[in-house]
């Protein structure tokens, strides 16, 4: 018997004067040295911050779109961040008066016209995780890799193949575990890998949630205190919770369709930010690609920023 759905109160991000309204609202991150929230709208090519509470917003467009973006640890109190974006992976540096100075790093050798990257983070050790898929999912070819980019020895080569929409990128509290989900409808699945902290290397690749028997596509995901793997059910307007053993204990009911990605932070780290997706969904549908605040009553996990 599937676990009953809550609902919590939510508040919208934005204030009266700026309504934001993502295309493909994505890969939203709390960075506390800032006491801000930082998402990226990847076909509107817009980068968000709000503060804490999510009244007090502005915003950053990018030459190209971008599909994720995790801060730097040396940043120190400038706003830089690695990104996944069309033609590779990029350091970003948010100046004033809303500029860009993008670098590009690297891009690997599957990356074709038509492609770009899509969700991305960091595993516990600082090194910066994304994968790739082709811009139009109508397309019917699994094109997408998942890589491994660090300072030292680069992009890797494709560390797993053969996805349609990489996505649901999370470790575990003591890093151990990598988890990755493709959002595509001919998959929905979410894998568990062993991973070796010391090389960076996943493996030992098997199925941890099906969710085809469940409601939703697999898509961003988070991960709390206890280890518990929080995804995001797009299509179904849920946001759900699975234990480490891959059993759902939790649903939560969110007013937009498509949520994308959820992140843990505030203050406590007990807030969650959902991101979701506009495009396609009917211009009378007031939450399509809203960008939300929730309290769900468990504490996250900080996100590490890329140190390697």
């Amino acid at each position: 018997m599937l676990k009953p759905v809550d609902t919590v109160d939510v508040r919208r991000v934005g204030n009266s004067s700026v309504h934001i309204r993502c295309g493909v609202g994505e890969s939203p991150v709390w960075l506390a040295s800032h006491n801000a929230w930082f998402w990226v709208d990847i076909i509107g090519k817009t980068i968000w911050r709000s503060d804490a509470n999510g009244t007090r917003v502005q915003s950053w467009h990018t030459a190209e779109m971008i599909g994720c973006l995790t801060p730097k640890q040396s940043a120190g109190q400038r706003l830089e961040f690695i990104a996944g974006m069309e033609s590779g992976i990029f350091n970003l540096v948010l100046e004033e008066h809303g500029t860009v100075t993008a670098t590009h790093l690297a891009a690997p050798a599957e990356l074709k016209p038509g492609m770009r990257f899509n969700d991305g983070r960091c595993d516990r050790q600082g090194r910066f995780w994304s994968g790739t898929m082709l811009i139009d999912m109508s397309e019917p070819r699994a094109a997408g890799h998942l890589y491994r980019y660090s300072t030292e020895q680069g992009i890797s080569t494709p560390v797993v193949s053969n996805l349609w929409v990489q996505n649901g990128l999370a470790w575990s509290p003591d890093g151990c575990t990598m988890y990755l989900s493709d959002s595509h409808p001919n998959s929905q699945l979410i894998w568990a890998f062993d991973y070796d902290t010391d090389s960076g290397t996943p493996h030992n690749q098997r199925v941890f949630v099906d969710m085809r028997n469940y409601d939703g596509r697999p898509d961003g995901a988070a991960i709390d205190v206890d280890g518990c793997y929080w995804i995001c059910g797009n299509d179904a307007g849920r946001i759900l919770r699975f234990t480490p053993e891959g059993k759902l204990d939790r649903q939560i009911a969110v007013p937009m369709t498509k949520p994308t990605m959820c992140c843990f932070g505030g203050t406590n780290m007990d807030t969650l930010m959902v991101a979701s997706i506009a495009a396609g969904q009917s211009q009378n549908d007031v939450w399509a690609g809203a960008t939300i605040l929730l309290r769900p009553g468990v504490q996250g996990l900080a996100e590490t920023a890329f140190v390697a």
